[in-house]
């Protein structure tokens, strides 16, 4: 009887020993995952805290008031400007910056030395907003008023804490007479921060202080523009031929494992391509925003079709069957019941595909968008550039002031591919349906 019982009790136990190990091994493939999304999290947050601590700065900047005097003698001596007002362009307006430097400083204009050291506090790009000033309104010659003029890159840097100032002197980019011009002015409240407007607004610079981001904005959302009016009808016309009128048969399914094929080609080739075509077959102006929206089409199309594609399957047949069973046609039955069903999920698609476009580099640099612009675009055909691919121009600078400027400049690419992907995720939530 106790053999009976103890050979019954056997097959029992390895039961319950399977079963523990599978719940071993269950618990155990919940902390891989567990542990493998903890470190995707942590690496992201460092690479977050990184750009953020050391981009945060490139949103405010150092400016400095000062009463300028727009001296006859220094911009108009000849006193031509009623009767040609560009000879104001002409101007010595960096020796009007100076002479309002030594009358706020008191130093001597005429001494070269503290002249060439009070010259590196203001940026060369303020001779320039001087100029512009005086054009815009010649009235200003022979006045006195008081101008916010932008701080030299290194006197920002310097104010903002980024350089070292318990090195020697000689290995100092801001010298011991500059530093103490600075505390002058800020005990008089001369120099103080300012938020940094040029960043949003300004183009291309070699100065750090006076470069932004408004050219590539500009040249980033021109190319948007014509990825979306080009490549959501296309995309969504094949996605509805392949999946509602195509016949299934060899060559479409060729069509079909092309276009997946075609999602994942590396970026870079897409720019190849559209080196050959756009610009060397076509003739097409290198760096124009034009080329560039053609050649992020080309590479936002398979994924617009594919999501359209996934889109119009999940539409439940009964619909299809409804429709045509009620008399509409097969145009009607598409466009007026099964379209608009899957649109969220052709919507979603779309700004998905433009947000990869809108953050893709390799391509724009194969075209020549990589090119120095500091003029806005008025046509599509004019030279232009884009966000990703300034931020690498800017990555390449030698300056530690575009070193602020760069991962200030991430952040406002993250800012605008975090809104497009919120708005996909907001559209889907919107208007899906679940069957």
């Amino acid at each position: 009887m106790s053999d009976a019982i103890l050979t019954a009790s056997v097959p029992a136990v390895r039961r319950d020993i399977g079963l523990k190990r599978r719940y071993a091994a269950e618990r155990r493939f919940r902390l891989y995952g567990l542990a493998a999304i903890t470190i995707g999290l942590v690496f992201l947050a460092l690479l977050l805290t990184s750009v953020v601590r050391k981009g945060y700065t490139a949103f405010v900047q150092t400016e400095i008031s000062l009463p300028v005097t727009f001296s006859e003698a220094l911009v108009d001596p000849t006193n031509k400007r009623a009767e040609d007002p560009q000879i104001l362009a002409k101007g010595k307006y960096d020796k009007v910056i100076r002479e309002a430097l030594a009358a706020q400083l008191g130093f001597d204009a005429k001494d070269l030395k503290s002249g060439k050291a009070a010259d590196q506090l203001i940026s060369p790009s303020a001779r320039v907003e001087l100029r512009d000033m005086v054009l815009a309104d010649p009235s200003l010659v022979g006045k006195t008023i008081d101008v916010s003029l932008l701080a030299e890159g290194n006197i920002d840097s310097a104010n903002k804490g980024q350089i070292d100032l318990s090195v020697p002197e000689a290995r100092r980019k801001v010298k011991d007479q500059q530093l103490t011009w600075m505390q002058q002015l800020k005990d008089a409240g001369k120099l103080k921060f300012a938020f940094n407007t040029g960043l949003f607004v300004n183009g291309a610079s070699s100065r750090p202080e006076a470069a932004g981001l408004g050219v590539a904005a500009i040249g980033s959302a021109v190319m948007m523009l014509i990825v979306l009016a080009l490549s959501l009808p296309i995309g969504v016309a094949a996605s509805i031929y392949l999946e509602e009128f195509a016949p299934k048969n060899k060559f479409t399914d060729l069509i079909e494992v092309n276009i997946n094929n075609l999602a994942a080609v590396p970026s870079i080739v897409y720019g190849l391509l559209g080196l050959s075509v756009f610009v060397n077959f076509l003739g097409m102006p290198r760096s124009a925003a034009v080329v560039g929206g053609l050649v992020l089409t080309l590479m936002t199309l398979p994924t617009i079709i594919i999501a359209t594609r996934a889109s119009l399957k999940a539409v439940p047949p009964s619909i299809r069957s409804a429709a045509l069973g009620l008399g509409a046609s097969k145009m009607q039955m598409i466009f007026h019941h099964v379209l608009p069903l899957a649109m969220p999920g052709v919507l979603t698609g779309a700004i998905i595909g433009l947000a990869h476009a809108l953050g893709e580099t390799a391509p724009l640099l194969l075209i020549g968008m990589v090119a120095f612009v500091a003029n806005y675009p008025v046509t599509p055909m004019d030279p232009s550039t884009a966000l990703p691919v300034q931020i690498y121009m800017w990555a390449n600078e030698a300056e530690r002031a575009f070193v602020e400027r760069t991962s200030g400049a991430i952040m406002v690419l993250l800012v605008f591919l975090i809104l497009m992907n919120l708005g996909a995720v907001l559209l889907r939530r919107r208007f899906e349906r679940r069957w």
